[in-house]
């Protein structure tokens, strides 16, 4: 059976941001959106849903970002876009290197 449409899991505990993001997916793109508020939430939805990109927020209440990051790279290679407040460079080059596909910062446009 083959996917109509990729699934993009946004882990974000903003609902504004889940909201503009899930819009833009959905409207512009395409995809089908899946959203998890904190770091255990969005770790149980990429070990049961399989998404095609995840959308990973650095400061979640229950875990830092980064450590799921390393988390998820331990079994998977799902492109991980990081979001967040800091630009860093030090910091951006360390997800980089620990596996993030690319590392935005907020606030940002879906373009």
């Amino acid at each position: 059976m083959t996917k109509l449409t990729n699934l993009v899991l946004l882990i974000d505990d903003e609902p504004k941001i889940r909201r503009f993001l899930r819009a833009g997916f959905e409207l512009h793109g395409g995809f089908s959106v899946q959203e998890a508020e904190g770091a255990a939430e969005g770790l149980r939805a990429v070990t049961f849903n399989s998404p095609d990109l995840i959308i990973l927020d650095l400061a979640l209440p229950d875990r830092r970002g980064s450590e799921v990051l390393e988390t998820i790279r331990s079994w998977s290679d799902v492109p991980i876009i990081v979001l967040s407040v800091e630009s860093n460079e030090e910091e951006k080059v360390n997800l980089l290197r620990a596996g993030a596909d690319d590392y935005v910062v907020k606030p940002f446009g879906m373009a």
